[in-house]
């Protein structure tokens, strides 16, 4: 599904986002990216999505080929992919439902397609009764759900979260980090980049270590306290 073939990402300032990372992620796998600040995780999601190209090497993703891709190509990309930010990126001025709605709205979907399909996303985060709501509204962890919701409305077969619970205090993080685990369970790939360590140890999932853009460490059930 995903595949990484000795890719190397260089930036014009001259730092390295990347070097030689080789892998693959295989369809309904569940994979932490770890590593301190300036390690490479946001480029490598960066990569998935193709917000960037690699300098040198090979992207795949669900059968596009991210370095040759033509740019009418890109949309039809991303809307397999679904995406988790740290400061989930909510409209103020939409409620819950049109937040999840506009999703749907960007890809041009029908609007019976909408009616059916926003009602399932937030039942699936346990917020169908903050529908008529604004984020301002609600807490920090219901504001990640929405985020999560709007994320998954689209069907995507890759779920990307990018520091989901860096806003978040430890009880709330540790439900979204279940639910992107029950997300998962439904036959979602889900790569998460994070620095909680305590949650990634409890997760027991496979984890992949970066360092100065490096990969590490690439263990199955990994234990980052122990292996970043």
């Amino acid at each position: 599904m995903i595949e990484f073939k000795s890719v190397t990402k260089r930036y014009s300032n001259g730092a390295i986002g990347l070097q030689d990372a080789s892998f693959t992620i295989e369809k309904g796998e569940f994979v932490f990216v770890v590593g301190p600040s300036g390690s490479g995780k946001s480029t490598l999601l960066k990569l998935i999505l193709h917000e960037e190209v690699p300098t040198e090497g090979e992207v795949y993703v669900n059968g596009f080929s991210i370095h040759n891709m033509r740019r009418s190509e890109i949309p039809y990309l991303r809307r397999g992919l679904g995406v988790v930010f740290q400061d989930f990126r909510l409209l103020p001025n939409k409620t819950v439902y049109d937040n999840v709605a506009f999703a749907m709205q960007i890809v041009e979907a029908q609007p019976k397609e909408i009616r059916r399909q926003v009602p399932v996303a937030l039942a699936l985060v346990g917020l169908s009764k903050k529908a008529k709501a604004y984020p301002d509204q609600l807490s920090g962890g219901e504001q990640q759900r929405v985020s999560l919701a709007r994320a998954l409305v689209n069907n995507p077969s890759i779920l990307l979260a990018d520091e989901p619970t860096g806003n978040l205090d430890p009880a709330i993080s540790r439900e979204i980090m279940y639910l992107l685990d029950e997300i998962n369970q439904r036959g979602t790939t889900v790569i998460v980049a994070t620095h909680e360590k305590s949650l990634v140890d409890e997760m027991e999932k496979r984890v992949i270590s970066l360092d100065y853009g490096r990969i590490v460490h690439d263990v199955q059930k990994g234990n980052y306290t122990n292996e970043a």
